[in-house]
């Protein structure tokens, strides 16, 4: 078989899943390049100069990394969240940033729900009661149901409405927040639209936030708001740190104002050992892996590397681009990107067709 000519390379990181390594692997006009994602950036930088595409895991990727990337057509996120990731410098060189869609919102869904579960039923408490010899004490604070009770959900995009699937078919009430979706959508799909968040939160039972981190919802949950929750209600987040003020929310649950809360975002991550929520027998952490399972790992790496290769083909799936502008007109040629970065500066609209600020989601 002939030699293919003009190989393009990929920067792809050394924990992406093999399933998606085999995308890049089967195409003779492409190369997979391994990088580690814990590497120094020089190494980073390196490997970008001849490099035409990148998929990102959760590292920063900005103006220094385009300008080490000169030939750059394409970036990806192996996942749905690209707050680190700066799409107007992408967006003034033209370059679009592919996210991974649907392939991890029904994996984030149930661990939502399931964080909502092992609140109401107790379930760390529950296993420390065995564990330690203490079944005598399994009725000194009851579990409570989710049957009858009212669920929020922050953000109806492809996570939320997942979410509200499911918290319906636990025979919930689910009221659902988002002020960019039309309240004749979410009556429609038999769910009771809200538009004022305090009135809301004051209605919940349980509050599961499914929102992208933008300047608009980080602090969404301040002291203010979650002072507004039922003493026996519960709050889950599981989209990204910061939504939700950690010291107001130390604060509530210290002090017993409201009954529980589980974070598998933190502001920093990872979280320091020293967190005070740590310490608190009301309060359940995860290590952000909502949206990490076997299946959801491999559908990610797979719609990543189709994501790359369909920019490269000139076909590039639409759906999934963040910065949709940018296919809208041609593309400058690789040479003029850095002499054209401030002629081209401008907003750059981090929203889909579908989604916007409260459901584009991580």
């Amino acid at each position: 078989m002939p030699a293919t000519t003009n190989i393009k390379k990929l920067l792809l990181p050394t924990t992406m899943a093999k399933a998606g390594w085999a995308v890049i692997e089967a195409r003779e006009d492409v190369e997979g390049v391994a990088y580690s994602v814990t590497g120094p950036k020089q190494e980073l930088h390196r490997l970008l100069a001849d490099a035409a595409g990148v998929a990102l895991s959760v590292q920063p990727f900005s103006d220094p990394e385009l300008d080490a990337g000169p030939h750059l057509e394409v970036v990806a996120r192996i996942g749905v969240g690209y707050d680190a990731v700066d799409v107007p410098a992408l967006t003034r060189r033209k370059l679009p940033l592919m996210i991974a869609g649907t392939a991890n919102s029904v994996s984030v869904a149930e661990a939502g729900v399931y964080l909502l579960m092992n609140l109401a039923r107790r379930g760390a408490a529950m296993d420390r009661m065995v564990k330690e010899g203490r079944w005598q004490d399994r009725y000194k604070e009851m579990p409570v149901d989710l049957y009858g009770k009212t669920a929020l959900i922050i953000g109806f995009g492809k996570i939320g409405t997942r979410s509200a699937k499911r918290l319906a078919a636990m025979e919930m009430n689910v009221l659902v927040y988002d002020p960019y979706m039309y309240s004749e959508t979410i009556r429609g799909m038999g769910y009771e639209p809200v538009g004022d968040l305090d009135s809301a939160v004051a209605r919940a039972d349980f509050i599961t936030i499914h929102c992208p981190k933008t300047a608009e919802t980080v602090g969404l949950f301040n002291a203010a708001r979650l002072a507004r929750m039922k003493p026996t209600a519960f709050i889950v987040n599981t989209a990204r740190g910061g939504i939700i003020d950690e010291k107001a929310l130390y604060d509530v649950l210290k002090a017993n104002r409201i009954a529980g809360a589980a974070l598998d975002v933190f502001a920093e991550e990872p979280t320091p050992q020293d967190n005070p929520l740590l310490t608190l027998p009301n309060f359940v952490a995860a290590p952000h892996m909502a949206g990490v399972t076997k299946e959801a790992v491999d559908r990610m790496a797979i719609v990543t590397a189709q994501n790359l290769l369909s920019v490269l083909d000139g076909t590039p799936n639409r759906e999934n681009v963040v910065n949709k502008e940018v296919l809208s007109s041609p593309r400058r040629s690789v040479t003029r990107r850095g002499s054209d970065k401030a002629r081209l500066a401008g907003p750059s609209s981090a929203m889909t067709d579908t989604d916007d600020v409260m459901t584009a989601q991580i």
